[in-house]
């Protein structure tokens, strides 16, 4: 799988927009209890407790320079969360944040549950991406959806394909021999995915000879934003273009357990 092209400061800024665009909808614009469409059973007290426990977590693990899992996992965080006071709590986890990753290079030794390298770089992007899907969460429970920020979007489509899947973490599905071809309209970018069984690939299309194209079962077609979301689950694959069988697409879907 190829490494993602992007930087430590577009990942950083990515976070800090989508963040605080999140905490809008949380504080100014819904109530705590009001549902979130996108998180069936969730409120937004419940994301705002979810996104929060996620950000120490990460704090808590990525500067140890090490490989190694984390002693303290993740349940622990979530279960620290208070009552009361959510989004001051989600505030200062926030601010730890990302002043820890600001100051952190990316080629540091950190561990990550993908497989691929042990470095804190992971983690720039992961939490990027996090916070994106999650904020669009938080602004559809008041109705008012805004798009993944186009460039953020295409590395999320990448991050399914060269991190989400390859670990094992897709909803269920019947084994598939298939090939996928998705396009982002606003960025002029194509990915083709293979799968086979339980494996999938991340095609180079810049290596494929041209008498060896690969010929997709189906070809799906959107902003990178609509991509992005309906590989998450949070939008269907019907808000993009499609030609073929649409099961190959389903089998693509990562399970995050929101």
């Amino acid at each position: 799988m190829a490494r993602s092209s992007f930087t430590k400061e577009f990942w950083l800024e990515s976070l800090r927009v989508d963040g605080l665009e999140f905490r809008a909808p949380a504080v100014a614009d819904a109530d705590l209890d009001s549902d979130v469409p996108s998180c069936p059973g969730w409120t937004i007290g419940m994301l705002v407790h979810h996104v929060g426990s996620v950000y120490r977590y990460v704090t808590a693990h990525v500067t140890r320079g090490i490989t190694t899992p984390p002693e303290k996992r993740y349940p622990a965080f979530f279960a620290d969360a208070p009552a009361a006071d959510l989004v001051v709590w989600w505030d200062t986890a926030f601010e730890r944040l990302t002043s820890t990753l600001d100051v952190i290079d990316p080629d540091m030794p950190a561990w990550n549950w993908a497989p691929q390298a042990k470095r804190a770089g992971f983690w720039h992007r992961r939490m990027a991406h996090d916070t994106a899907v999650h904020r669009w969460d938080a602004q559809i429970a008041i109705g008012r959806g805004e798009p993944i920020e186009a460039r953020l979007a295409g590395d999320g489509v990448s991050e399914v394909f060269d991190t989400w899947l390859p670990a094992g973490r897709r909803r269920a599905h019947p084994p598939l021999t298939a090939i996928a071809e998705l396009h982002a309209t606003d960025i002029e970018q194509n990915w083709f995915v293979r799968l086979r069984g339980e494996g999938v690939a991340l095609l180079d299309t810049d290596t494929i000879l041209d008498d060896n194209d690969p010929q997709p079962n189906v070809t799906a077609v959107g902003t990178a934003s609509d991509l992005n979301l309906a590989l998450w689950g949070r939008v269907g694959f019907d808000v993009l273009d499609l030609e073929g069988d649409e099961s190959t697409l389903e089998a693509l879907r990562t399970d995050d357990n929101r």
